[in-house]
């Protein structure tokens, strides 16, 4: 028997890149998949056709169960839509996996309003978009997986400010409904992957975790095939996952990192309200001169 025998499963952006390997992964692990795409370029521009339908035939030749969907997640209506589609499909949602993204890079002090708008829209509201149906459908079957896909990019990534702050936003996304769910048996985790995808090849090799990326059409089988990272989805899609929830965990290549929340490292007490004077001269001493700026890992 599969892990995932019986399960239905919505995954976004599984056109390309990683959502493309996760949704051919959980078909392999038994799920019934809904393949969502838009079909747009890594900016966000419409293309002709949606590669949702290349992805669910490949499931199908293979013996898996998929079907195409093509909604805009980033919108309420295309966030229920997919959802209708997987439980008029398949009869239930089990598993929601949020991969769908685009990326409009630009130092803060050039951004455009559209450029910010447009990346928050499709990353942080695309992730409310599919939240809130799935949440309420799982809610009343007392069971689901959600597992959104946040970035190293939250911890601080030059030239996507947007980027940066819609994957943070993930995160917050993801702890408030992982406490909010967990009473009705519903998990909540992010993942921060790294893998050669098209998004990937975008971003200068110095702005690059490590400076590591290689151009998508040489990952296959190598240490940033976007396939290392559906396993960990896969597992935390699973029943033997029920007890991880709330969680950041890093998937890239061969590596597996569970991150921790951010929690208090000093602590400054005062005896009395603060003055600006008086903070100058604690500060330092008390809270120490080793602060270092956040950067991407």
């Amino acid at each position: 028997m599969a892990i995932l025998d019986g399960k239905v499963a919505v995954v976004t952006g599984a056109g390309r890149g990683i959502g493309r390997a996760v949704a051919k992964a959980m078909a392999a692990h038994g799920a019934a998949v809904v393949v969502n795409d838009l079909g747009v370029t890594v900016d966000g521009k419409k293309e002709p056709s949606t590669p949702a339908n290349e992805v669910a035939a490949e499931i199908k030749t293979s013996g898996g169960t998929a079907v195409a969907d093509g909604s805009d997640i980033a919108t309420v209506v295309g966030g229920q839509s997919v959802v209708d589609h997987a439980i008029r499909e398949f009869g239930q949602l089990d598993i929601l996996v949020n991969v769908a993204g685009i990326l409009r890079d630009r130092m803060i002090f050039n951004m455009s309003e559209e450029e910010w708008d447009e990346v928050i829209r499709v990353h942080l509201k695309g992730h409310y978009c599919t939240i809130r149906p799935a949440s309420a459908h799982m809610r009343e079957r007392k069971a689901g997986r959600i597992i959104n896909f946040s970035s190293g990019a939250a911890l601080g990534a030059p030239g996507q400010p947007n980027y940066a702050a819609a994957k943070a936003g993930i995160l917050g996304l993801t702890y408030s409904s992982a406490v909010a769910l967990a009473k009705y048996n519903i998990t909540v985790n992010a993942i921060m992957p790294g893998a050669s995808t098209r998004m990937t090849d975008s971003i200068p090799e110095t702005r690059a975790p490590g400076g590591s990326f290689r151009p998508s059409d040489q990952a296959a089988n190598s240490i940033l095939d976007p396939a290392n990272v559906a396993p960990v989805v896969v597992f935390l899609a699973s029943d033997e996952a029920q007890y991880v929830n709330g969680q950041a965990i890093g998937a890239m290549g061969y590596r597996v990192t569970r991150y921790s929340h951010i929690v208090p490292e000093r602590v400054l007490m005062g005896d009395g309200p603060w003055t600006v004077e008086k903070l100058a001269k604690s500060f330092k001493a008390a809270l120490g001169t080793d602060m270092k700026p956040p950067r991407m890992l």
